[in-house]
């Protein structure tokens, strides 16, 4: 933000109060979006995060917050928000956003009878301020994501908002209960088809691979058809991003071991073991080493105790997973890599 714009977002956030005339809010609040790259940026680490931090130092916050509210017009609920999503970019101002009473009107916003374009910036509001623990617990607790957005009936940006929210959202300990008993495991799973944007698969796999963290949860992925449609999305037509998330919710998945013979005749082996050459990302090649490594713990081994294994006689498919060439792939990813790069280790969770 250029010095003189730091010293004018004072007057620009006054014309943002309920005293000011429509025709001001209206000016201020684009003034105020152009000064956080609103339509500009592309890419979140061009953000300017200094300049942020002058605007919510400025007081912007609470009456951003207020043009949420049902007595504004929807041009100006809708540009609200979209400050609102950008500030929100600092981890620090998602309590205060919060605190000042944003999620309410955040889900009122995401009622059936608001347009599509205001749902939209609602939702993304939302999959921000759920970076944070308590307020991820917040939202969880307020209903705020309902399933039917994620619904045939909602924008693909829509759809792609709310599964990266509650993605998030289950995240947290006992929100992945409140997202999974609201009903969101079946349209998720709907989300993993051909039909659906790459941003709704991937989002959808990332909920998926942490609502799997659950037992219950798992079963009920299984049952809904997840793990066939998840195999599919590991093929070379699928962008690295959402192969990289259909691996880890395999992986995921395959912690259960009820799952692994499904996921192995479900085609998985070949598609995992191009997974882990170097033309793939990191976390792709360390979930798909997982997802193997499963395979060959349960169906090559034998249970003498709970959770330990001893080798037994090879299976059909470790026999396979030997002839699709696994062995050296997997031998040179115990090699040290160049750069920030380390040799196979435990990946992080799916999101």
């Amino acid at each position: 933000m250029p010095p003189l714009a730091r010293r004018d977002v004072r007057n620009l956030v006054r014309k943002l109060g309920a005293d000011a005339r429509p025709s001001q809010q209206r000016q201020a609040l684009a003034a105020i979006g152009a000064l956080c790259g609103i339509g500009q940026v592309l890419h979140i680490r061009d953000v300017d995060r200094e300049g942020l931090a002058a605007i919510v130092a400025a007081g912007a916050i609470p009456p951003l917050v207020q043009l949420l509210g049902p007595g504004s017009q929807a041009d100006m609920q809708q540009a609200a928000a979209g400050i609102l999503n950008f500030l929100a970019l600092n981890v620090g101002d998602i309590a205060s956003i919060a605190a000042t009473g944003a999620i309410p009107l955040l889900v009122q916003l995401l009622q059936p009878d608001a347009p599509s374009p205001i749902q939209s910036s609602a939702s993304a509001v939302l999959m921000r301020l759920a970076r944070n623990a308590e307020t991820a617990v917040t939202i969880a607790a307020a209903g705020a994501i309902p399933p039917r957005l994620l619904g045939p009936d909602s924008s693909t940006v829509l759809q792609a908002n709310v599964a990266e929210a509650l993605a998030k959202i289950a995240w947290y300990g006992e929100c992945a209960t409140t997202v999974a008993g609201a009903g969101a495991i079946p349209p998720l799973v709907r989300m993993l088809d051909t039909g659906s944007s790459a941003g709704m698969q991937q989002n959808a796999t990332g909920a998926l691979g942490i609502l799997s963290e659950d037992s219950e949860n798992a079963a009920t992925i299984a049952a809904a058809g997840a793990i066939p449609l998840l195999v599919r999305l590991l093929g070379a037509g699928s962008p690295a991003a959402v192969q990289k998330g259909a691996a880890g919710a395999l992986r995921t998945l395959s912690k259960h071991t009820e799952n692994v013979a499904t996921i192995a005749a479900a085609g998985a082996i070949p598609l995992l073991v191009q997974l882990l050459g170097t033309g793939s990302e990191a976390g792709a090649q360390q979930s798909a080493a997982g997802v193997l490594s499963r395979i060959v713990l349960v169906e090559g081994s034998a249970p003498i105790a709970r959770g330990v294994y001893i080798p037994s006689a090879a299976t059909e498919n470790v026999a396979t997973i030997v002839a699709a060439g696994a062995v050296p792939l997997l031998v040179q990813l115990l090699r040290p890599r160049s750069g920030a790069d380390t040799q196979l280790t435990e990946p992080p969770r799916s999101l």
